[in-house]
C-alpha cells in the first residue's frame, strides 16, 4: 500500500535525522538555529518533530552561554 510506505518513509527519515543532529555544542547551536529558522515556529515543535528533549538540549546549549529566546525563535 503506497500510503504505509509513505509513513514508513517517514518513520525512517525521524529517525534520519535524529541520529545525525551534531553532538558538538557550537555545531549544535548552528544546527538548530537553522532548523528553527527554515522550518520550525517554536522549539517545541523542533523537539516535537526531531523526537528531542526540550530540556537536554536547552542544558548543552547553555553549557555555552546560549539560552533559547522565543521572540526571535533562536537561541542567542
Amino acid at each position: 500500500d503506497l500510503r504505509m510506505s509513505r509513513g514508513l518513509g517517514d518513520v525512517y527519515k525521524d529517525r534520519y535525522y535524529t541520529m545525525n543532529i551534531p553532538n558538538d555544542p557550537v555545531m549544535l547551536l548552528s544546527y538548530i538555529n537553522t532548523q528553527l529558522r527554515d522550518f520550525y515556529p517554536t522549539l517545541n515543535e523542533l523537539c516535537s518533530a526531531l523526537n528531542l528533549s526540550k530540556d537536554e538540549l536547552c542544558s548543552k546549549l547553555s553549557a555555552i552561554d546560549y539560552e533559547y529566546d522565543e521572540e526571535a525563535n533562536q537561541f542567542v
